[in-house]
């Protein structure tokens, strides 16, 4: 399946859903968060299908640093200004919408 993964390149854990997916057939299309973003699309549409708490990267330390009023803004529009605020990788593919690497989605994608 063709997957598009959006990770930082520097993430253990984005390197390790990259190695298992590539390894179980996927073919993906990468996009480094940091240095190339997220279309503002493609953050809608996952904001839709997994919701704030799916994903919104709560325990990242760039979340811990901002106020109460900048908490509170669209989170679309913080994710574009603080790519780091999702939670990673954001898998998307055929029928398929994730965030993170968690065993369900490990299951969900390599069986």
């Amino acid at each position: 399946m063709k997957l598009d993964f959006y990770c930082l390149k520097s993430c253990d854990t984005c390197r390790k859903a990259r190695r298992a997916l590539e390894g179980a057939g996927h073919v993906l299309d990468v996009v480094d968060i940091r240095a190339d973003g997220v279309p503002e699309a493609v953050l809608r549409a996952a904001l839709a299908a997994l919701g704030r708490e799916g994903l919104l990267a709560t325990r990242s330390p760039t979340w811990r640093r901002l106020g109460e009023a900048e908490r509170g803004r669209d989170l679309v529009a913080l994710m574009l200004e603080y790519p780091v605020l999702m939670k990673r990788p954001l898998i998307i593919g055929e029928g398929h919408v994730s965030a993170g690497w968690s065993k369900e989605v490990q299951a969900a994608l390599l069986g």
